[in-house]
């Protein structure tokens, strides 16, 4: 189902769904706005962290530890900057882009932040799928498939509400720490071999891309969509004191959730680095083989916490990868898709290449793959994080909560410094191409390249000579217009579509009181016994008759009421027969229950008031039953 949304909020379903400004004391006030970064961090030490982190550990020892405090920081500050955009302006990081930008950049910036979600989601495929070969024996080809599967456990948590998902994530954050925190205690590394890793040193061009990939792994572009979109799912009171509480303590959440991340990417590193790299196997980059030795050093328990934290590590993180795309796509192209088909769509992306590497290339290469999806990740970050330090930076915009002049400039050297490896990784890589590549590979990596410096160097330098692009504001009320003759509808004829239960009973209620004296009542109720489904009208079983008596006696009972009533019966499909009768009996506003069932419910029993209220032009009474 596809729809264009007008003024909608980020997240509309869990916007504002928290209510902070309830008054509480203590930790209970903290505790009210504590959710959002735990959702983020899990980007932190999805699979594709584990890659680059067992390639960094066993190939350089503690040597990147570094990078890896480095690119924490870094997330600390920006993931800052996107709180505080969505608190403050309330505005994900994508719908401030559509308000500032052409259409034609937007749509460069849209579909660079796709090819990074697709990138990260990538990762959360072949990584969950190896967590299950490792921990079940299955073939990866098979594991791959199994992801598909996860779409279902997501449309369940949207349903359960946004603490409840939050609770769900922390729980699975939890798993991955005491996992790794056995490992380390298994381990036993020294600490102080462990602290020269926090001394920055050279790097050559191996350990250069592993670095990059970290950062990739670590302040991944997606997460600044997520965490502008996430903060604004507290009801926060919007004066001036409210939004500046508002900001300390989604400081705070921030800080204790992205630093548990560190502390989970640090100990695969430092686990990697010390049973691996000290050992001599400088080799293992692989995850799997990283299980297959574990045992030799640190016995047989670590393997299955390594698997199984593998698995709640992608099981998470494509959790909120999801949930990125959705704010993606609507904040960009304000274009809101069902999200079992946003979400099949982009697992089904990140499936056909994970499965062709498998099948032509073998599961030797998966690894790579998921290294080169971080990189691949890193890639964007320019693209997100230059607008977002322009939008926090504009005082007309922020007011007093722009960011003040030391941020900015920190701001800008991390903006820097990451555009700058970047590019150094990007000429080296292409310098190997121009070598050995083909013709057309050499053409369409140049034109790649000349479109992403373009692109970059027009949002760095935009707001300096562009005016900001007058749109319509993405709020969640249109401007207020006076209001003109109303034009109360009468309705002659309202259809009631019944079901022949208890809840009959309500239905008429609302279908009479939007009545009057002479409107005429059109009872619907559909047979969906077996024999009616084959046979249609020409049925006449046992189902089929209680039906027709069933029907006459509440035209019966409406008529004594000294209303006007005829019914109609329908048969095989519900929905459609709701549709075509009301249509018929020429109704002008259709009456209908709403059972409450949802997500894996509605492949079940169908998704009737949906596919009714789609195919008919006149208003539909929705009544919860």
């Amino acid at each position: 189902m596809l729809s264009k949304k007008i003024h909608e909020a980020s997240l509309s379903e869990v916007h504002s769904s928290v209510d902070t400004t309830i008054k509480k004391n203590g930790w209970r006030r903290i505790f009210s706005f504590l959710g959002p970064a735990y959702l983020v961090s899990v980007g932190y030490m999805d699979p594709g962290n584990w890659a680059t982190d067992l390639a960094g550990g066993s190939k350089f020892g503690y040597a990147l530890i570094w990078v890896l405090l480095m690119s924490n920081l870094m997330a600390l500050l920006l993931q800052g900057l996107s709180a505080r955009l969505g608190i403050v302006r309330g505005r994900d990081l994508a719908q401030a882009n559509r308000e500032t930008y052409p259409k034609a950049i937007n749509f460069l910036l849209y579909i660079l932040a796709e090819i990074a979600i697709a990138a990260c989601d990538l990762a959360e495929v072949l990584g969950m799928a190896i967590g299950i070969q490792l921990l079940t024996g299955l073939p990866l080809v098979w594991g791959v498939s199994i992801t598909v599967l996860d779409t279902f456990l997501l449309l369940y948590l949207q349903k359960l509400g946004i603490k409840k998902m939050e609770a769900f994530i922390i729980a699975l954050v939890g798993i991955i720490g005491i996992s790794f925190l056995v490992q380390i205690f298994l381990a036993k590394p020294a600490l102080a071999e462990i602290a020269t890793g926090f001394i920055p040193r050279a790097m050559d061009n191996e350990a250069l891309y592993i670095a990059i990939g970290i950062i990739g792994a670590t302040v991944m572009p997606h997460n600044l969509y997520l965490h502008s979109a996430l903060v604004q799912t507290r009801k926060i009171d919007r004066t001036d004191a409210g939004i500046k509480q508002a900001i300390k303590f989604n400081r705070i959440d921030t800080s204790i959730a992205l630093n548990l991340a560190f502390f989970v990417n640090a100990a695969i590193l430092i686990v990697a680095a010390t049973v691996f790299f000290k050992s001599g196997n400088v080799d293992v980059a692989e995850i799997k083989d990283a299980h297959r030795l574990l045992p030799q050093f640190l016995g047989n328990v670590a393997p299955v916490l390594f698997a199984i934290a593998l698995i709640a590590a992608g099981q998470s993180s494509t959790i909120t990868g999801t949930l990125a795309g959705q704010i993606i796509m609507e904040g960009y192209l304000s274009l809101r898709i069902n999200p079992l088909l946003r979400r099949l769509i982009t697992r089904l992306v990140a499936i056909i290449p994970a499965l062709i590497v498998i099948i032509v290339y073998g599961e030797k290469n998966v690894d790579a793959l998921l290294i080169l999806s971080q990189v691949i990740l890193s890639l964007q970050l320019g693209f997100a994080i230059i607008p977002l330090i322009h939008f926090v930076s504009d005082k007309k915009t922020m007011g007093k909560f722009v960011i003040n002049h030391f941020q900015k400039a920190l701001a800008w050297v991390i903006a820097s410094v990451l555009v700058y490896l970047n590019l150094r990784m990007l000429v080296n890589e292409m310098s190997d191409v121009f070598i050995s590549g083909n013709w057309w590979q050499k053409i369409l990596l140049f034109v790649a390249a000349i479109i992403c410096i373009a692109l970059l160097v027009y949002i760095i330098i935009s707001p300096f000579i562009t005016k900001p692009i007058k749109q319509s504001s993405i709020k969640i009320h249109a401007e207020t217009n006076t209001l003109k003759d109303l034009g109360i509808p009468d309705f002659k004829k309202i259809a009631i579509a019944l079901d022949f239960s208890e809840n009959d009973y309500k239905l008429l209620a609302y279908a009479i009181g939007q009545g009057k004296k002479d409107t005429q009542f059109l009872l619907v109720h559909v047979v969906e016994s077996a024999s009616a489904r084959i046979y249609g009208d020409k049925s006449d079983d046992y189902e089929s008759r209680k039906d027709k008596e069933q029907l006459d006696s509440y035209i019966l009972q409406i008529k004594n009421k000294g209303f006007i009533a005829e019914g109609y019966l329908g048969y095989k499909n519900r929905a459609k027969e709701i549709v075509r009768l009301t249509k018929e009996a020429q109704a002008d506003l259709l009456v209908m229950g709403a059972h409450g069932h949802a997500g894996f419910k509605d492949f079940i029993y169908g998704e009737t008031v949906n596919t009714v209220r789609h195919e008919l032009k006149i208003p539909v009474l929705i009544v919860n039953v």
